[in-house]
């Protein structure tokens, strides 16, 4: 016999039947009935953060660490406007995630009310799809719906607006075991004929590349994807966002591609004549100039959202379907046609390969005097035994900590890849350590990205999260001040945090442990120190090399084969000198 609850209870009810575990939000008037609903239910956890960002963050994070969409519970107006941010990280880097915003009560919808805002209209350029639900006895189907939708074919965010009245109305309560939707049938398996077309290029191809985007993480596709490129012994790459999915120490791999990626990667991106790109959308920062981009190559594309195929560069070959499955297929029949690959071609394609490997892009000038930030990741994976899950926020040190960890499992490297949101790291590495309790989470940042999120730390006492954040501190927005300095004539415009608080004394009031680490002999035996402390909090405040660039870098404008390389010792002195 069906229970007859509260909307708000049905709401809960629906988040227990899920299996949400965790509930990430902030209370308002227009959600209220919802709290009090969670007051009375030991089944689905919530966390309150100290803003509604830091809440879709720690879901979005969650859910990147576990594959199971995040959940948000925020209320109306500022409520859901502070989330818009994290909802559309989250929507840039296909992540599911559902968000339950409080909305005014009905009859005052479009009056202007007490912190009402058009959640639906607001939310639409950002979001995978939105609900306004209107009727009481339709918040189960439409929470199995947004649940659905979130995590099924190319995941997001949804976003579930229910007025206050709603909550408060009652209805027998019966929530869906499956749910169909005659508009929404995401294509799972890939086309035979197309997978065949494209093992036919691949097994005849004489300068092939694998690359692959987090669409091969998202669809937990590592094990088939290794093993295929273990079977083919081609080069392989991977953008910023699929990092893991291949293991770093896979003698085939290449290390990252794009504007920051290696020298090797990237030149055989520009000189392949066969690509197969798994999961990967074709973003500015990988391709660099469109016209530039590998000119001589065919592309054989997968991807599970038929919009992102051939969207910015033509493809040989489209493959609609989810990654795993399709790979999965590809390697049954690659077994019988892997004697027809050229192999003294690809030897000697190798051999090229070999030589871009042999200029070591990534090579950076030590220093016994200042620390250097990739000295700090190095040791950081070093200490970590590179088994920790990595966030960062945004900017130079987010690019040393994709350079410099060596990712060998997916789902440990958290950051925020279309967007390029700063104040990502912290509200993400609470998500994943309530995931993980048991694990290493490190925060990678920088000075102005830890500030944007920075009263997380509150959260992270209330509930015990032994977060370690790595500050790379160099008293500049980083990447902006790099930007200046290449394409602005040093022109520093605002890029100075001249006022920056005392990081140690701040964690300090927040209750945590802070350490400062000013010499490059320190800074292995703090981070040694540091993760010791299994059940604290840990805020290291490394003060690096403020005249550091990333290198190597693509320009705007520029190719694969156009890469900028660190200048000569002669130009960084007069850098150093100009900067102080």
């Amino acid at each position: 016999m069906p229970l007859n609850l509260r909307g708000a209870d049905i709401v809960v009810n629906c988040l227990k039947d899920e299996g949400v575990e965790y509930i990430f939000g902030y209370p308002g008037g227009a959600a209220l009935h919802i709290y009090d609903a969670l007051y009375w239910s030991d089944a689905v956890k919530h966390i309150l953060v100290r803003h509604e960002q830091g809440a879709a963050h720690a879901a979005d994070g969650y859910a990147r660490a576990t594959g199971k969409p995040g959940v948000v519970l925020v209320t109306s107006g500022p409520g859901v406007t502070n989330t818009i941010t994290g909802i559309a990280t989250a929507y840039m880097d296909s992540i599911p995630m559902v968000v339950i915003t409080g909305q005014v009560p009905s009859g005052l919808i479009g009056d202007d009310a007490f912190q009402e805002v058009d959640t639906v209209g607001v939310t639409r350029p950002c979001v995978k799809h939105n609900f306004l639900i209107k009727d009481v006895t339709k918040i189960a189907e439409t929470m199995k719906k947004a649940f659905y939708i979130a995590s099924s074919g190319r995941p997001g965010p949804v976003v579930v607006d229910i007025p206050k009245d709603i909550t408060s109305q009652t209805a027998d309560y019966h929530y869906p075991e499956q749910i169909h939707m005659r508009s929404y049938q995401p294509r799972v398996q890939g086309n035979s004929r197309q997978i065949a077309r494209g093992i036919d290029l691949l097994v005849g191809a004489r300068r092939p590349v694998i690359y692959t985007g987090g669409g091969a993480v998202l669809s937990d596709a590592q094990d088939a994807l290794i093993d295929l490129v273990d079977t083919l012994q081609y080069p392989s790459t991977s953008t910023l966002m699929g990092l893991g999915a291949i293991p770093a120490s896979n003698p085939f791999f290449l290390g990252m591609l794009g504007m920051h990626g290696t020298y090797e990667s990237n030149m055989a991106m520009y000189e392949c004549d066969v690509m197969l790109a798994v999961g990967a959308r074709f973003d500015d920062r990988v391709t660099g100039d469109l016209a530039k981009f590998s000119p001589g190559s065919k592309i054989v594309q997968i991807d599970i959202d038929p919009s992102s195929i051939g969207k910015n560069v033509a493809v040989s070959v489209p493959i609609v379907g989810d990654c795993n499955e399709i790979l999965v297929e590809m390697n049954r029949q690659l077994k019988e046609r892997v004697g027809e690959i050229d192999r003294e071609n690809v030897d000697l394609w190798w051999k090229t390969v070999e030589s871009w490997k042999a200029v070591d892009s990534l090579a950076y000038e030590e220093s016994n005097t200042v620390i250097k930030p990739q000295f700090v990741v190095q040791k950081l994976f070093e200490v970590t035994r590179g088994e920790a899950y990595v966030t960062s926020d945004v900017g130079q040190h987010q690019m040393w900590a994709a350079q410099h960890y060596a990712f060998e499992k997916p789902r440990r490297w958290i950051n925020s890849g279309g967007l390029g949101t700063m104040g990502f790291g912290l509200p993400a590495a609470m998500g994943v350590q309530l995931a993980f309790p048991e694990d290493i989470v490190v925060c990678i940042t920088g000075d102005a990205s830890i500030q944007m999120c920075l009263q997380e730390l509150s959260t992270c006492l209330q509930y015990n999260l032994p977060v370690k954040v790595v500050n790379l501190n160099n008293q500049y927005m980083g990447m902006v001040r790099q930007w200046q300095e290449f394409f602005y004539d040093r022109r520093y415009s605002h890029s100075y945090m001249d006022a920056l608080p005392d990081f140690v004394k701040l964690a300090e009031s927040y209750g945590h442990i802070g350490m400062r680490i000013e010499s490059p002999d320190a800074v292995e035996g703090a981070l040694e120190e540091a993760f010791g402390m299994k059940d604290r909090l840990v805020f290291l405040d490394i003060i690096t090399d403020q005249t550091e660039n990333v290198y190597p870098m693509i320009a705007a404008g520029k190719g694969h084969n156009e890469m900028q390389f660190k200048p000569s010792d002669r130009e960084g002195e007069v850098q150093e000198r100009e900067l102080a």
